[in-house]
């Protein structure tokens, strides 16, 4: 008995570090957009809910980020002061969507995602 959860653990473990690791690769190659890989892999390989995923992807990408901006930032491809702005308006928008997100119908919030990834999707395709 004990071994079967072991393996479970184990397997469990390896997906996480994997999920993890395709985040990581997307924030390193685009400078973001790791969360939108992350929701669906913490959801399917991690066994999450939805919306505790939503959750563990933002405190995933913090740190995530914060290298990815060090690196460009290092390698002379950051301009804090071009950055300040969006940062005042991210942080007020991550403030809102923090009080907002517990009252939301999850039906609607994985909509509201998919659109999200598709234009993405569309935009990079296009332009």
């Amino acid at each position: 008995m004990e071994g079967c959860f072991l393996e479970k653990q184990t397997s469990s473990r390896l997906r996480s570090a994997a999920a993890g690791g395709a985040a990581g690769l997307a924030n390193g190659f685009f400078g973001g957009g790791g969360g939108m890989i992350l929701v669906p892999l913490l959801t399917r390989w991690c066994g999450l809910d939805q919306r505790r995923a939503f959750a563990t992807s933002i405190a995933i990408i913090l740190p995530l980020c914060a290298l990815s901006s060090a690196i460009y930032f290092l390698r002379g491809g950051l301009d804090l002061t071009a950055a300040l702005p969006y940062l005042a308006g991210g942080l007020a928008g991550g403030f809102l969507g923090g009080r907002v997100f517990k009252r939301l119908n999850m039906t609607w919030l994985r909509r509201a995602f998919a659109l999200l990834i598709l234009y993405g999707g569309v935009k990079a395709l296009l332009f």
